[in-house]
């Protein structure tokens, strides 16, 4: 899968289990595909929004058990009903796709989670899904990580998501900060900008450790790719921080030198969030 989409998850990677590279593949072709409706090219808004209803109508028809018109949905067919994947979190992912054609803008950090809630906690439930765990708990981390790195990719992406007309930071904390949109314009990146961008890390970060015990609860290979991914998310957070929220001039990427440590983070289990919780204590 191309890094630039959904960057934050080692998708398909060699740890996953050989059984389940190909499921994981085809849900993010899906979620991909989608994403790119709403995001690239020069087509109109309705335009995107019919690609995304003609993805809905290939839900409906695997429903009825009818044969899709998109090829490659009788593969995804095959894998929803193999796992008993949830119908409900494609249909979820493409609401928040849709979204994205029609809203540039949010009002409060409650609508921001909900789009998050449709944009990102969606892969993780069918991940889990695909690994046969639907207790509560583990639905509630991994909502709960998903969620964190979608807040994570809003960070990294300020400046590319402004130019494509979008801010996805809450509006009322904007203005409780003193931020104004000419100010995103302008790249301005004073002291409320790095105060703002501190309180944003800090909460995107709570929330990543909120989830981190499904690290430790998947076992084996699973359980090493979610630390990854946890790791990952950290490791995005720290380098935010070390540019004082400057992701203007500096979008943190995770670079060649990153994966060795990330891999010792993971590898270790409890340290995935040590050194931060040490640094926040």
């Amino acid at each position: 899968m191309p890094v630039e989409h959904y960057e934050n998850f080692p998708v398909a990677s060699i740890l996953l289990p050989r059984r389940l590279r190909g499921p994981v593949a085809l849900i993010y072709r899906f979620a991909r595909e989608a994403d790119d409706f709403a995001d690239e090219g020069d087509a109109p808004a309705h335009v995107r929004l019919q690609q995304l209803e003609r993805f809905r109508a290939e839900l409906r028809r695997l429903n009825a058990g009818l044969a899709p018109g998109i090829p490659w949905f009788s593969d995804l067919g095959h894998v929803i009903r193999e796992h008993n994947l949830p119908v409900s979190a494609f249909e979820d992912l493409l609401s928040a796709f849709a979204q994205d054609v029609v809203q540039s803008r949010y009002a409060s950090y409650e609508q921001v989670l909900d789009y998050c809630r449709r944009s990102a906690n969606p892969v993780g439930r069918l991940l889990l899904a695909l690994y046969g765990e639907s207790a509560r708990e583990p639905l509630a981390w991994s909502d709960a990580i998903c969620s964190s790195l979608q807040l994570i990719n809003f960070l990294q992406d300020v400046a590319i998501d402004y130019r494509k007309g979008r801010i996805y930071m809450p509006l009322d904390e904007m203005l409780r900060a003193g931020i104004t949109e000419q100010q995103i314009a302008k790249a301005e990146t004073g002291p409320a900008w790095r105060e703002f961008m501190d309180f944003q890390i800090g909460r995107a970060r709570s929330l990543l450790y909120f989830g981190a015990p499904l690290g430790r609860t998947l076992k084996g290979r699973i359980g090493l790719e979610m630390r990854m991914i946890i790791a990952g998310g950290a490791r995005i957070l720290e380098k935010i921080e070390s540019v004082g929220g400057d992701v203007f001039r500096h979008r943190p990427i995770l670079g060649p030198l990153d994966w060795p440590l990330m891999l010792v983070r993971a590898m270790t289990r409890s340290s995935v969030i040590r050194d931060p919780l040490i640094r926040d204590s």
